[in-house]
């Protein structure tokens, strides 16, 4: 048995922002994926694996939902099989890796389960992530569904608010010197405290505050910017982006990388944002000049993703 494969994701913009209903643009990330798998002998990560996805099971079964049925006797005898989830997506990154793996099981044991080749219309999209939420809650506490949608798709996706999301059309790349790319912060980030951090925050009013004045607002213009093509301006909206994140989010950002973050702005060699909850995993960074950035940051692991 080998399923189909499902991709990492890229919340390019609104981490933080779309728990609190402002926008996101989020795209797949292809280089890396996972599929569902068997084995009789399983063993180091495969064996982790079928384990994670036996607890995953009983969790599914104690579900209480009218949104989704899925066929647990069939994943049941599966995993007893010696199913596993063989991913190169790595784990605590910001990259979806238990998005790809709800999207797998959804897509394999869902019944009457919402097709790709469907007409997808805004009910049938905002089911999807509703029912995506509900799966991948096992994962991280509270889920928003939007990593499994991303990776089901394959397609990026724009969220307006949380009853509002929609396949975005996003400007095809060019060989041109600007690039977006990831940098390998080589630290392992958990999701749930980070949020956990945020939603303490929250209950500052100069925090709510900055949040719907300066945040919601510079990462709105920046998604329309890049949505738009327009390049020169997201650069600025994407600095402005970097200076409040700094600022604001710096339990957020590893500290190993408060310096580093400081020279991008600094220098305009680069401009660093969050790539999902931060704390660890990858770091996004957008830049006008990618020889640039690499000379700038050659200490560290880059990985392109989008080119300007």
């Amino acid at each position: 048995m080998k399923g189909p494969l499902f991709y990492a994701k890229i919340l390019l913009f609104g981490e933080y922002g779309i728990i609190k209903d402002s926008k996101g643009l989020a795209i797949p990330f292809n280089a890396y994926r996972g599929a569902l798998k068997s084995s009789e002998n399983l063993s180091g990560k495969a064996l982790d694996s079928n384990g994670n996805l036996e607890k995953f099971y009983t969790y599914l079964s104690n579900l209480k939902t009218d949104l989704v049925t899925f066929n647990l006797e069939e994943l049941k005898k599966d995993i007893e099989n010696g199913m596993y989830f063989d991913s190169s997506i790595p784990q605590g990154y910001g990259v979806g890796s238990s998005g790809a793996l709800v999207a797998s099981i959804y897509d394999k044991y869902a019944s009457n389960k919402i097709t790709v080749l469907e007409n997808l219309t805004r009910d049938k999209l905002l089911n999807l992530k509703s029912v995506f939420s509900l799966m991948e809650s096992f994962f991280h506490g509270k889920s928003s569904g939007l990593d499994p949608l991303n990776s089901y798709l394959s397609l990026p996706i724009l969220i307006n608010s949380k009853d509002n999301v929609e396949p975005a059309g996003i400007p095809s790349q060019k060989e041109g010197k600007g690039a977006v790319f990831l940098l390998d912060s080589e630290q392992i980030g958990e999701t749930e405290p980070m949020v956990n951090i945020f939603m303490n925050k929250m209950k500052n009013e100069g925090f709510r505050k900055m949040i719907s004045e300066e945040f919601s607002t510079t990462t709105d213009a920046c998604i329309e910017d890049f949505l738009q093509g327009n390049v020169k301006s997201l650069f600025g909206n994407v600095k402005s982006l970097s200076k409040i994140v700094l600022k604001n989010f710096k339990p957020m950002i590893p500290s190993a990388f408060h310096k580093v973050w400081e020279k991008g702005i600094s220098t305009n060699d680069y401009y660093l944002k969050l790539c999902g909850s931060g704390g660890g995993g990858y770091i996004l960074g957008f830049t006008e000049d990618f020889a640039k950035a690499q000379k700038s940051l050659k200490d560290y692991k880059l990985e392109l993703v989008y080119r300007f």
